[in-house]
């Protein structure tokens, strides 16, 4: 039965507002058959290891196919791909299974893709969580590679389309039809999905964690997808038509005022300059920043060369990672975040002792004084790449100032090492210190004296603030930003800098909140730094402040 005007509400991806038609992309699922009783193990080995050859040949293929069409950080998602084909563990559990429960090779990897997918299930790491999408994703080529049945894809549309399905791979995501693929509508979905991240990359307008949108349409139903607010319009009549095209219009008059003012300063009304800096958490995202007008780095973070590996980055590498960007910055501040592991980021080949509370456990500043090798090694890189650039250092998670006190220890110590080694580096840099807990915003006063500038981490000052986990979807109505709580807060750490001449800035998600831009201004702040995509908006609202 055909629905009209029916309305659906999701997660929207690239600002925009599509309409089209319908092409519903509902791939015939897999079906295994049981094991027969006995198999010949020998050959389901043969059959399990040709299948991980081909698949691992698709992905290179895939990858060159998109290679140039995204960056370097978004077909890493691949790398990710073929790291799972070759990891040890998922290897030998599928073995497991053929060798010790006589399963077929099918029946193995399918066994292996459910034990996975439940142990990853428990774990509190959001980046874990989402990996279970990429072991899917793997699992489901490997079953259709041993049975000989390949899934359809998206890379060739019969019509131009707004594409609907339940879900969608990276994989499915990376071969969409660019000429035919209007956007897409699924019934699940994130905004930090791999999925999403693709979509973003290759600039396609896409709704998503939309729930039944598959049972809402058939082929060649019209679609409204206004990504922009989330949602999908089922079947419209003229007069939402017309909403929408005028919506569509809007939004390009907007984004041509957006281009105008990323590349400008901006300045308070008094004439205060306020520097708009970027977030970024890999080299290649540099290039994005410059190219939405980001006038320094406010927080590169450095995980991205700790995860995805089965041991830490060398100094070597690290240093080619940091040089890298401050070489793209020149003169302008890029402020390196020194290693943030802990907490929903966990590291297996660390060994870290599993915690009741790890959010409240050995984290961040407080690993790398336990494991000071890997800070030394790290401050070894970001000290040698210094010389390239106008680089900061910043320690995340202080709670108190003997931590700030043993890691400026730990850095002059490394000066000294890289001194007898006759290595050039940077030694007047400039050291700060996130304020993410509430007892360095109350006692902001005292630990100015021991550095040069603070950055307020807003997501964690603010869960800590009200003790309440921020992406638990239970306790959001505790997620305030705007509080008196939070205000004070970030007011006791502005005024404690300022009073030393010194400065304080935000790069946490208030400071690209454009509700949030103008009262963070008011408390007197230096300096915002943000995802760069959201850079041109927050200077377009700084301007245009009374």
């Amino acid at each position: 039965m055909e629905v009209k005007n029916y309305t659906l509400q999701g997660i929207g991806i690239i600002q925009n507002v599509i309409i089209g038609k319908v092409f519903l992309y509902l791939p015939e699922k897999l079906i295994i058959g049981k094991s027969k009783q006995k198999i010949n193990t020998k050959e389901e080995l043969g059959v399990l290891e040709k299948a991980v050859e081909k698949s691992k040949l698709q992905i290179k293929s895939l990858m060159d196919r998109i290679k140039g069409k995204i960056s370097k950080k978004d077909l890493d998602i691949f790398n990710s791909h073929l790291l799972i084909l070759e990891d040890p563990i998922f290897l030998s559990k599928v073995k497991e299974y053929i060798n010790n429960d006589g399963l077929s090779a099918e029946n193995a990897v399918k066994k292996t893709e459910n034990y996975l997918e439940d142990l990853f299930s428990h774990v509190e790491s959001n980046y874990i969580r989402l990996r279970i999408n990429d072991i899917k994703d793997v699992c489901d080529r490997v079953i259709r590679n041993i049975l000989g049945k390949p899934k359809p894809d998206l890379s060739s549309l019969p019509y131009p389309a707004i594409v609907v399905a339940e879900d969608l791979t990276p994989s499915d995501t990376a071969i969409l039809d660019r000429e035919n693929v209007l956007g897409f509508a699924t019934d699940k979905g994130s905004l930090t999905s791999h999925t999403a991240i693709l979509a973003e990359a290759l600039s396609i307008p896409a709704v998503v964690a939309l729930k039944e949108i598959t049972k809402k349409v058939k082929n060649e139903d019209t679609l409204i997808l206004d990504s922009e607010d989330g949602i999908v319009v089922v079947n419209p009549d003229e007069e939402i038509l017309e909403k929408y095209k005028e919506k569509k219009k809007e939004i390009i008059r907007k984004k041509a005022l957006l281009d105008e003012v990323k590349f400008l300063h901006v300045f308070t009304k008094g004439g205060k300059k306020i520097e708009i800096s970027a977030n970024i958490g890999k080299p290649e995202e540099a290039d994005i920043a410059l190219k939405n007008g980001a006038e320094g780095v406010g927080l590169f973070r450095t995980e991205f060369l700790f995860l995805n590996r089965r041991e830490p980055p060398s100094e070597e590498e690290q240093f080619e990672a940091y040089k890298n960007v401050l070489e793209k910055f020149k003169d302008r501040p890029v402020i390196i975040r020194t290693l943030d592991i802990g907490g929903d980021k966990q590291i297996p080949y660390l060994n870290l002792e599993k915690e009741l509370n790890p959010f409240l456990g050995i984290r961040a500043i407080r690993l790398c004084l336990k494991r000071k090798d890997l800070f030394k090694t790290q401050l070894r890189a970001i000290l040698r790449a210094g010389i390239y650039g106008n680089v900061k250092i910043m320690y995340p998670m202080i709670a108190v100032k003997e931590e700030i006190i043993e890691a400026n220890n730990v850095l002059e110590e490394v000066k000294e090492e890289l001194k007898k080694e006759d290595k050039k580096f940077k030694e007047n840099i400039e050291v700060g210190i996130m304020i993410e807990i509430p007892s360095a915003a109350l006692m902001a006063d005292e630990l100015i004296k021991y550095v040069d500038f603070f950055s307020i981490g807003t997501n964690d000052l603010i869960q800590y603030t009200f003790a309440a986990d921020r992406t638990n979807e239970n306790l959001l109505y505790l997620y305030r930003p705007l509080s008196d709580a939070v205000l004070k807060l970030i007011k006791l750490a502005i005024d404690a800098s300022h009073k030393y001449g010194k400065w304080t800035g935000v790069c946490g998600e208030m400071a690209g909140d454009t509700k949030a831009i103008p009262e963070l201004i008011k408390l007197g702040i230096d300096e915002l730094s943000m995802s760069p995509q959201k850079i041109p908006k927050a200077k377009l609202t700084i301007k245009n402040l009374d």
